[in-house]
């Protein structure tokens, strides 16, 4: 695959929280989800990323490129869209494009109107008049104009009704669809269900798992059971409380040796019973 990105060992401490040798790699043109409870690493990973925070050790390259290296460059095709960046509320959304785009030698004014377009975006509105998800659009069309390759999308449909969140997915793929790469870090698992290629899931500051969404989703099966005998009780991963009795993960290389029946899960299922057993409850 095209590697757009790389991470290898990232290391950053704290008090009481060590990001433990993360490595993983971004694919061209996909998007991948990066899931994971608060305070398992996602921020601090996507800090060092975005040159927000400096790394105690590893390698971060950019197109192949060792990233402190290339920084400048690399900053002018990553572009950042959060759920929770502030603006001016008083300012124009005009006056805040004018400060932006002085900070970017690629800036396409004509990509730029034709986004405003396309989203709907009035530039004579300040963002305390926008919607949630309007303010996620003005940051898209502010990261697409500079000629953002690499798009880093943190909780982007965080707070969002229903509507206005498949209206952002619909964006996103075809982002993917056009060529553009997307990191999506998200609590919202259900909306990776519905976009991602693949999956980073982080736990504890460690890398669990690094896989296509298919192959991911496809590597657990859930069962449902009221008492677990010895043979099941075995295979059970993160067992929890459920209305009718329990649930838990098994592995699916383990379904045909189980007792009782499996079904398919999703994203969340999985998140959940993973991070029961690695909390030991």
């Amino acid at each position: 695959m095209n590697k757009i990105l790389e991470v290898r060992d990232l290391v950053k401490m704290y008090p009481g929280f060590t990001l433990d040798r993360v490595s993983f790699a971004l694919e061209e043109g996909k998007i991948t989800g990066f899931i994971g409870r608060n305070g398992a690493g996602k921020t601090t990973t996507l800090h060092s990323l975005l040159g927000l925070l400096h790394p105690d050790g590893g390698e971060i390259r950019f197109r192949g490129e060792d990233f402190a290296a290339c920084e400048r460059d690399a900053r002018q095709r990553i572009g950042f869209v959060s759920a929770g960046m502030e603006f001016y509320r008083r300012k124009k959304l005009k006056t805040i494009t004018a400060v932006t785009k002085s900070f970017y030698e690629r800036w396409d004014e004509d990509a730029y109107r034709r986004l405003l377009g396309k989203f709907a975006l009035d530039e004579e509105k300040t963002p305390e008049k926008l919607s949630n998800g309007m303010k996620i659009k003005y940051l898209l069309a502010l990261a697409l104009s500079h000629g953002a390759e690499l798009l880093i999308l943190d909780e982007p449909t965080s707070g969002l009704d229903p509507v206005s969140r498949e209206e952002l997915l619909e964006i996103f793929l075809d982002l993917r669809d056009g060529g553009k790469t997307i990191l999506f870090s998200t609590h919202i698992t259900s909306d990776l269900d519905k976009t991602a290629d693949n999956i980073l899931y982080i736990a504890d500051g460690k890398i669990r798992a690094e896989a296509t969404l298919e192959d991911f989703v496809a590597s657990y099966r859930l069962v449902e059971y009221a008492q677990a005998d010895p043979a099941l009780e075995a295979k059970l991963i993160g067992p929890r409380r459920s209305k009718n009795g329990k649930t838990a993960l098994i592995r699916a290389a383990d379904a045909g040796e189980i007792p009782v029946t499996s079904r398919a899960v999703n994203l969340e299922e999985i998140m959940v019973h993973l991070e029961k057993e690695a909390a030991g409850e």
